[in-house]
């Protein structure tokens, strides 16, 4: 099972977040939050507020968003390729 060991507000809509798998890397959430739970981070004054929740391991906002690592793995690849 995939976790999140770190993550960081980096600007704009990107984070880095570094996995337990020992890769790491920055990921660009514009326009991956979709749904009412991330409707708040839009404000990027709440989108900074990124952690990783010590318990359950995956990225986390104060609001009760949250994002599997799953996800964010699978979203770090496709944004690693070529265009």
């Amino acid at each position: 099972m995939l976790h999140i060991k770190a993550a960081k507000y980096v600007t704009d809509y990107i984070i880095w977040v570094a996995f337990d798998d020992g890769t790491s890397g920055e990921i660009d959430l514009d326009g991956a939050l979709k749904g009412p739970v991330f409707e708040p981070l839009k404000d990027l004054a709440i989108f900074r507020k990124v952690a990783v929740d010590p318990e359950l391991e995956t990225v986390v906002w104060p609001n009760g968003a949250d994002l599997a690592p799953e996800f964010l793995k699978q979203l770090h690849l496709k944004q690693m390729q070529p265009a």
